[in-house]
């Protein structure tokens, strides 16, 4: 019996290490897999194409205090970005030259509401959200309004404001999605 209990354990460790592996190794291929309620759940593919709205982008938070709050609220998880901070993945709602407007009932871009934008007062705990302080702006040459598109309760511009371009690290493209994620609460 216990020889049975030694092989299965050597069996299960073998195939959980090859699925590791097999992971890695479609992650440096390009593959991406979000399980966040910011953008569709699903498999995204690393692409090279320009920054553009409407594109999908992973990108590293700035090391500021709005993320540093976010981190140790859960909003967003450790990782490999500088400050600790893992990617965020959202989708490029304004770039350079749109006025962006910020108020209670969204987020507007060039005078269009965008769905999903509605600014949340307090996050599922009852703690106030942040809220980036100037209301009106008009996006610089190097700067990105980055939004969720799949739920209300994401953390992104409303609560961070811009951007910087080189905060993106890659553009993506959904492969397979399926259903809306499920909401956080944050």
């Amino acid at each position: 019996m216990n020889r049975i209990v030694r092989n299965a354990g050597v069996a299960t460790a073998l195939i959980a290490g090859s699925l590791l592996v097999q992971g890695a190794v479609l992650y440096m291929l390009g593959a991406r897999v979000n399980t966040s309620p910011s953008i569709p759940l699903g498999l995204y593919w690393r692409v090279n194409a320009p920054v553009a709205r409407g594109a999908y982008v992973l990108f590293c938070p700035p090391q500021v205090g709005v993320f540093e709050e976010a981190l140790r609220r859960g909003y967003l998880t450790g990782g490999w970005c500088p400050g600790g901070y893992g990617y965020m993945m959202k989708r490029v709602m304004g770039i350079t030259g749109d006025v962006v407007d910020i108020s209670h009932s969204g987020v507007r871009v060039n005078g269009r509401l965008l769905a999903h934008s509605v600014l949340l007062l307090e996050d599922s705990a009852h703690r106030p959200m942040p809220r980036f302080q100037s209301s009106i702006y008009v996006l610089s040459e190097y700067q990105l309004l980055l939004m969720a598109d799949a739920s209300v309760r994401s953390f992104d511009a409303r609560y961070f404001g811009p951007v910087q371009r080189g905060q993106v690290k890659e553009v993506i493209v959904p492969v397979l999605t399926w259903g809306a994620a499920k909401e956080t609460g944050k």
